[in-house]
């Protein structure tokens, strides 16, 4: 395999993982949201980032040590911006429902994910035919999630008629979903301004597919900040901090699951995105968010989630997969067409 297919097969791999690391929460029935989401804000953004860094990179604490804090600064700035993100993304939620939401978060995401780091690297590629393909595929990303979102939002109607009746602060929603959808893509961007972290890990005797763990700490540490800050007010408010005595062992080992299934998935972006070459985070980011969309859908009509919904909204939404797989192979000859 060159570089190119082991770049996709990661993506693939870390679309399905990320697609399904909340699957465990449907077991965690003795903890509160906030319960879980902490211990896997632990996990995830705290422990498994260090760790892997720590093992992975030589030297690593003396090259943060040498290295421009300006570049730490904006590193850590991306991901306090992508932590912030996530709490948008629970609130517009509660506002506007999961399947509006996911799909304004992931199709915006998608949008400016690929397009800063573009303007960072070559803006001038835009103008080619590479550029253009990129341009189409993350419009065919647009309207795949949107179709997807639609088809949720009927899906939740149809199961649920009085909440869709009774939601509030509409608008409030709908501006935290395309917030949200703009930090999200931070964690993109973090990784691709922070690549003469990558560089220095390099110079310090990391393997190329490993130098990415050198930014995940700093990236995902500040994330971190915002996310338990938010768990402990919820907690706070309805004192649910009691509930941590209660889960037991297999509460914490299914929250450490799930930081294993997300920052597994984050770490094959990575790998994904350098093995994809210099334009990697602009095409890799919104065919990630592509896989991560098809995976979930495969994943919900398999767990029998669109039962009872009727076939149109099935419909609708095998109409954004199919979108969504079309954008999958225009992201793909948009790579090759930059190598």
């Amino acid at each position: 395999m060159n570089n190119t297919e082991i770049g996709f097969a990661l993506l693939i791999a870390a679309g399905l993982m990320n697609a399904s690391f909340t699957l465990p929460m449907k077991f965690t029935r003795r903890w509160a949201w906030e319960n879980t989401w902490l211990a896997w804000t632990f996990f995830t953004l705290l422990l498994l980032p260090a760790v892997v860094a720590l093992c992975t990179v030589p030297g690593v604490v003396g090259i943060y040590r040498a290295s421009d804090i300006t570049l730490l600064w904006t590193v850590m700035i991306f991901g306090f911006g992508w932590g912030l993100s996530q709490v948008f993304f629970g609130i517009a939620v509660e506002t506007i429902g999961i399947a509006l939401t996911f799909s304004l978060v992931l199709g915006t995401s998608a949008a400016t994910g690929a397009l800063i780091p573009m303007f960072r690297v070559d803006p001038h590629k835009l103008h080619t035919t590479a550029g253009h393909l990129l341009l189409l595929g993350v419009a065919t990303v647009l309207l795949g999630v949107a179709l997807c979102g639609v088809a949720g939002r009927m899906r939740e109607c149809a199961k649920l008629v009085i909440a869709c009746q009774q939601r509030s602060n509409q608008t409030v929603g709908l501006l935290l979903a395309i917030l949200c959808g703009c930090g999200a893509s931070f964690l993109n961007c973090g990784l691709a301004f922070g690549t003469p972290l990558m560089s220095a890990a390099v110079r310090n005797g990391a393997t190329s597919a490993n130098a990415g763990d050198a930014i995940w700490p700093p990236l995902l540490v500040s994330g971190a900040i915002p996310n338990a800050l938010y768990c402990l007010y919820l907690l706070k408010r309805n004192s649910t901090g009691r509930n941590f005595a209660r889960g037991g062992f297999s509460h914490w080992f299914l929250a450490l699951v799930m930081a294993v299934c997300w920052f597994g998935s984050v770490l094959f972006y990575g790998i994904s995105a350098s093995e994809l070459g210099p334009m990697g985070t602009t095409v890799g980011w919104p065919l990630f968010m592509s896989l991560i969309v098809i995976a979930a859908s495969l994943l919900g009509i398999v767990a029998g989630e669109w039962k009872r919904s009727g076939l149109w909204p099935l419909t609708i939404q095998l109409t954004g997969v199919a979108a969504l797989v079309l954008a999958a192979f225009i992201l793909a000859k948009a790579t090759l067409s930059f190598a």
